[in-house]
């Protein structure tokens, strides 16, 4: 196979982006940075799961797939470590080859070990590793033992990796806490938002008093919420809160409304696109305990929908300035007066206070500046990859 030309910053790539499962924030920073890559002329494929996703990920790729000039490959993928992903990793591999990439961007702990793992072997290619956390391992607690396996895991793909693309301030501490400083180039490029994001919501008609919106798991911290719906219903006024999403607890939560006495107020309205699912709530609630740089958050704050949230993981970068507005995680209590706090307040005071949010937000975090860091982040890793390619070149030479 032919070597291919010096890549300048004009010079169009062929990129592969690999991740896990096609849902969530995640899925829709993959989905956004290609459609942003490709409108820039660039060749981008993408491989992903083939188990999860259900229809709403069949049918965005299924309408981004003829757009994908290297193609889009579905294989299994299971969230925890398993003896089946070395095969895998294996095909992931020897697909990249095929196509001749010249960046292969892992998303994700398993996205990222898939798209890494192979440059630790001889006859890697050349194309350069790029890779973005997004919370993955980094966010979420498991046992000791299993915690310490992974950031081993973390610590033998550094020397595969030539960009660290963390999506935000928090996460690049977490890794240098967890898995130790590096030397390789690293960013923070965050999460945006297209233009037309930046439009005002308003509730419906009817609308609930409160709206949650994302996966239905423990580190969303779903279940504070609802014992803080329960504390907030024990006067005169009983709220209602529409919960929108699906998850591995959604059994579990319901039969603790309906153990706090609020099932009646609680309605499971199944997955949403968030900008139908803003309108069925006056109030955003976001009571995670862990998180990177959630979309939610963004896209709530785009289209002023007052939000309550806690301080946790990158969200406090999205706040800025208004970052005294979060409240800490795992206390009903303190969520419970927050949201009566939010019932009682003037409306113009909420509003201000949304417009402000979103006036920020609007600064920081765009699509077109996502785009333009990672595209950036991939040239300077070539480029470090050239020159260090020139000077073991230079130093083998003999002197004339």
């Amino acid at each position: 196979m032919m070597s291919k030309p010096s890549t300048g910053p004009e010079q169009k790539l062929r990129i592969l982006h690999v991740l896990r499962a096609p849902i969530g924030g995640l899925f829709r920073h993959v989905i956004d940075l290609t459609r942003e890559q490709i409108a820039r002329g660039h060749s981008v494929g993408l491989v992903t799961d083939s188990i999860t996703g259900g229809a709403r990920g069949d049918e965005v790729l299924g309408a981004l797939a003829p757009a994908l000039e290297l193609g889009l490959l579905r294989i299994p993928m299971r969230r925890p470590a398993h003896l089946l992903d070395l095969p895998a990793v294996w095909r992931v591999a020897h697909y990249a080859a095929g196509l001749n990439v010249d960046v292969i961007h892992g998303h994700g702990s398993k996205g990222g070990a898939y798209a890494r793992l192979p440059a630790l072997l001889p006859f890697k290619g050349n194309a350069v590793r790029a890779y973005t956390p997004h919370g993955g391992s980094f966010n979420y607690r498991s046992a000791p033992l299993v915690e310490r396996a992974y950031m081993a895991a973390e610590r033998l793909m550094v020397a595969g990796t030539d960009v660290f693309l963390f999506e935000s301030s928090y996460i690049a501490q977490q890794f240098r806490r967890r898995v130790g400083p590096t030397t390789k180039l690293t960013r923070i490029v965050y999460n945006g938002l297209a233009p037309n994001e930046f439009l005002p919501v308003r509730p419906l008609p009817g609308a609930a008093e409160f709206l949650y919106v994302g996966e239905l798991r423990a580190a969303k911290g779903i279940d504070t919420l609802i014992d803080a719906l329960a504390l907030l219903s024990q006067g005169q006024v009983k709220p209602r809160l529409v919960l929108v999403g699906s998850g591995p607890d959604e059994s579990k939560l319901a039969e603790l409304a309906q153990a706090r006495g609020v099932a009646g107020q609680i309605t499971f309205a199944g997955l949403l696109p968030a900008h139908e699912a803003f309108p069925l709530g006056r109030i955003l609630v976001v009571p995670s305990r862990a998180e990177s740089l959630p979309y939610v958050v963004l896209e709530a704050a785009a289209a002023q929908v007052p939000i309550v949230a806690t301080d946790v993981g990158g969200i406090n970068e999205i706040f800025g300035p208004f970052r005294d507005r979060l409240i800490p995680p795992d206390d009903p209590h303190v969520l419970a007066e927050i949201m009566r706090k939010m019932l009682a307040r003037p409306a113009a005071e909420t509003d201000a206070d949304s417009q402000a949010l979103a006036s920020f937000v609007k600064t920081k975090f765009k699509i077109s500046d996502m785009a333009d860091s990672v595209l950036a982040g991939y040239v300077e890793a070539m480029a470090n990859r050239r020159n260090r390619g020139a000077a073991a070149t230079s130093f083998a030479l003999p002197s004339s």
